[in-house]
């Protein structure tokens, strides 16, 4: 058995972290790969952290694509000597397509509906949207066996689903960290990450306000909380934004220095 008390101090995710350790059980014990559910990001680096202290575990982290912003752990007992690399990750494409030209969707209201339709959350991976034409999304294969025919509604939008191998997919391009630089007149969490990601204020304010940003991995909900070097903001899909350093500016703005990838 693995020393779960002191795995768990501090924890700031015990309830998935759990899952992960019981996972890790089982693959010392049976000497047997073992797979997790998809992980969101926070999840996935405090179990990483943890987890990959142990002498006896090798950890590996996969999500169906490169780059990927959710995924699952593979466990294996490290006297075992697999090779990961051949495992079959057990993991389908989902096309989920609609006609959302005229009232657009983020990807985190597609994983919403599918909750809803009865998935689980550690079923379905990344999910990024095909322009006006609706989303992509990796799920894990068992979940999606009963599904013959998937249909949804997607804010006003009827969507229709299509399992299909991973190859077929078109995931987005891995992100390249850039470095970028911006003056603002405050260190507001809407305006800062309105400039990082590219994003309209008005947008940023109403996606923080339907708890779609994630500061330091805890949904925000306040667009006015101020921002302070290294807190990371989170948005599904975009991925993540890095304060590197706040400035002063002669004229009383602030010049910010960010890290996107």
């Amino acid at each position: 058995m693995l020393p779960r008390t002191d795995l768990l101090a501090g924890s700031r995710h015990p309830d998935q972290l759990v899952e992960v350790i019981e996972a890790a059980e089982r693959a010392l014990h049976t000497w047997q790969p073992q797979w997790t559910g998809f992980l969101e990001g926070a999840v996935l680096e405090e179990a990483m952290a943890r987890l990959g202290q142990l002498a006896e575990l090798e950890l590996r982290a996969a999500g169906g694509h490169a780059g990927a912003e959710r995924c699952r752990l593979l466990l294996t007992r490290r006297e075992a000597g697999l090779d990961p690399e051949p495992l079959d990750t057990g993991l389908l494409g989902l096309l989920l397509s609609g006609n959302f030209l005229f009232d657009p969707a983020e990807p985190d209201e597609f994983r919403s509906a599918l909750i809803q339709q009865g998935w689980a959350d550690g079923a379905i991976g990344d999910v990024w949207l095909r322009g006006d034409r609706g989303a992509q999304a990796i799920v894990v294969a068992k979940a999606a066996e009963p599904t013959a025919a998937l249909t949804l509604t997607v804010r006003s939008v009827p969507v229709t689903g299509e399992l299909v191998p991973l190859a077929l997919l078109q995931p987005p391009a891995r992100r390249q960290p850039r470095q970028l630089h911006t003056v603002e007149a405050s260190t507001r969490l809407d305006a800062v990450a309105s400039a990082g990601f590219g994003i309209s204020r008005n947008r940023m304010v109403t996606l923080i306000r339907d708890g779609a940003v994630r500061l330091n991995w805890v949904v925000a909900s306040r667009p006015g909380q101020e921002l302070q070097a290294g807190d990371r903001v989170q948005l599904s899909g975009r991925g993540e934004l890095e304060v590197r350093a706040i400035t002063a500016t002669k004229r009383e703005r602030w010049r910010i220095e960010l890290s996107r990838r």
